[in-house]
């Protein structure tokens, strides 16, 4: 009768005042878009049903603001802006992942262990098709110059790239443009000179692409610059054939993370073969696992590009991009030579 009580007592109603599977939080701070990482979101809740994911979209410099001024922290930091994931590393703000999956991950693309890059994406050009009815859409960084210097009537305010100073990656690719193209001051001059748009966002340039605002846009992220485009015929997107940078999007735990299990799964997760296999097949982020096989790998954007492919490097060199002086250097420079075709123009 006793058994009989229990089971009448259950079906009665009393399951509800019965205390639920804990689930555990997880909070990740991450430069990326939501719409872009919707798929690996997606799969890695349905692996892992006991954890709770809030996953907060921001831009480079707000996460790397809140690693230091978010209380409680986050538990996982991502961001394309390498020099500024690497400075917080530096600082101490990251702990270890010690599993098989991050001693395993290629060296190219981890650091200590603490910081780990877990995609491969281009740094791209991009054009409405109503460039292509007036001038040869450029296809190398010396084409991109040629035409903001003889078709400046025609482009004056139509071309749009990042700002500097509102975007973490938007100043770490410039500064690697100025290691690889040695015009690369007269290119800033030569956008400066057609009123070129700063934006803070690869999207905010792709925004403006489609609605006819800007013609051609320069130093546009690669997976979303395709993504974009996939609805959006007007919008055609060219890897330089010069040479093409590539940047990785980083992920770290942070060192006080309230949960640092989930923040450890998480982690696993974006190593692991599933994880990157949705990133090979569902999205345009590319993957770096060599083992991985679909349209979106590092291995197949080499195959297609060749030795142009110039990574963003994963170590301690990038930190000089952080460094106060060389980057107040850098950002009065680009102010002259951004503004100079205005001064010259009013003498």
């Amino acid at each position: 009768m006793q058994r009989v009580w229990v089971v009448a007592l259950l079906i009665g109603g009393s399951l509800a005042s019965l205390p639920s599977l804990a689930v555990t939080p997880l909070v990740v701070e991450a430069a990326l878009d939501r719409q872009v990482v919707a798929p690996l979101l997606a799969t890695f809740e349905q692996a892992h049903p006991g954890i709770e994911l809030s996953y907060r979209d921001r831009s480079t410099l707000e996460v790397d603001r809140l690693v230091v001024a978010a209380d409680p922290p986050p538990d996982v930091v991502i961001s394309s802006a390498m020099p500024w994931q690497m400075n917080r590393i530096n600082q101490g703000y990251a702990q270890r992942l010690d599993s098989e999956l991050a001693n395993e991950w290629p060296e190219w693309a981890k650091w200590r262990n603490e910081v780990f890059g877990f995609t491969f994406e281009p740094i791209v050009m991009a054009y409405r098709l109503d460039l292509a009815r007036h001038m040869l859409p450029p296809h190398t960084h010396a084409d991109l110059q040629r035409l903001l210097e003889t078709q400046r009537d025609t482009l004056q305010g139509r071309v749009t790239t990042y700002s500097p100073s509102e975007s973490g990656i938007g100043y770490t690719l410039f500064q690697q443009d100025a290691r690889y193209t040695e015009r690369f001051w007269d290119l800033v001059t030569a956008l400066g000179a057609n009123d070129a748009h700063l934006a803070p966002n690869t999207r905010t340039m792709l925004e403006g692409l489609s609605e006819g605002r800007y013609w051609l846009g320069y130093n546009l992220l690669g997976s979303y610059a395709m993504v974009w485009a996939q609805e959006h015929p007007e919008v055609i997107v060219q890897v330089p054939q010069d040479y093409a940078l590539v940047v990785m999007r980083t992920g770290f735990i942070h060192r006080d993370a309230p949960n640092p299990r989930a923040a450890q799964a998480f982690m696993n997760f974006l190593l692991s073969r599933d994880g990157q296999r949705v990133l090979a097949a569902q999205t345009p982020l590319f993957s770096v696992r060599p083992d991985i096989i679909g349209p979106y790998t590092a291995q197949r954007l080499r195959d297609q590009v060749g030795d142009r492919l110039y990574p963003i490097p994963l170590n301690a060199s990038v930190l000089a991009f952080v460094d106060p002086q060389r980057r107040q250097a850098f950002m009065a420079r680009w102010a002259r030579e951004f503004d100079r075709s205005w001064r010259e123009g009013d003498q």
